[in-house]
């Protein structure tokens, strides 16, 4: 019996860890679409899009957005690579001090989360710990259309992302 306790412990907290913080901080978030960002064939990151209810994408609703990183980045990495695509995808907004403050360097199996908090706000968790809060009119949009836009750098993740 005892080891019947254990075994079935050791394949339950694999699904725990693997819970979202999004579901505890989201009102009613449940998963909507999830994909893998590839670059160059090697798979980056993967994503899940959590909505209100796991309904369609809804961009006057709160949502959240997960990565967890296949490659190890550093802190430098993704703040460029954000700024990047924000000027590519036509919101080339003011944030790279505040994104400094959020994002510290990644290894396999870290997980960074953006949740919104209206248009102009979007709180940021590194493995399930609050970093920061990012404050600027349209950042929601801004920063989410990176993966969710219809410019983002590949339409089928952004597909499969979305839950379509």
């Amino acid at each position: 019996m005892r080891k019947a306790v254990l075994i079935a412990a050791v394949m339950v907290c694999p699904a725990l860890a693997e819970a979202s913080i999004i579901k505890s901080v989201l009102a009613d978030a449940e998963l909507r679409g999830a994909a893998t960002f590839r670059f160059v064939g090697f798979p980056l990151y993967d994503a899940r899009l959590y909505t209100q209810d796991g309904a369609p994408l809804d961009w006057s609703e709160d949502f959240g957005l997960e990565l967890q990183y296949r490659r190890n980045l550093t802190a430098y990495d993704l703040v460029e690579s954000t700024m990047r695509e924000l000027r590519r995808t036509g919101t080339p907004l003011p944030v790279r001090d505040q994104l400094q403050q959020c994002f510290e360097a990644v290894q396999t199996g870290d997980r960074y989360a953006a949740v919104s908090d209206g248009p102009d706000r979007l709180a940021f968790w590194r493995n399930d710990r609050r970093v920061c809060t990012v404050a600027h009119p349209g950042i929601k949009q801004g920063f989410m259309r990176i993966f969710l836009g219809e410019n983002s750098r590949s339409r089928s993740f952004t597909r499969a992302l979305k839950g379509e």
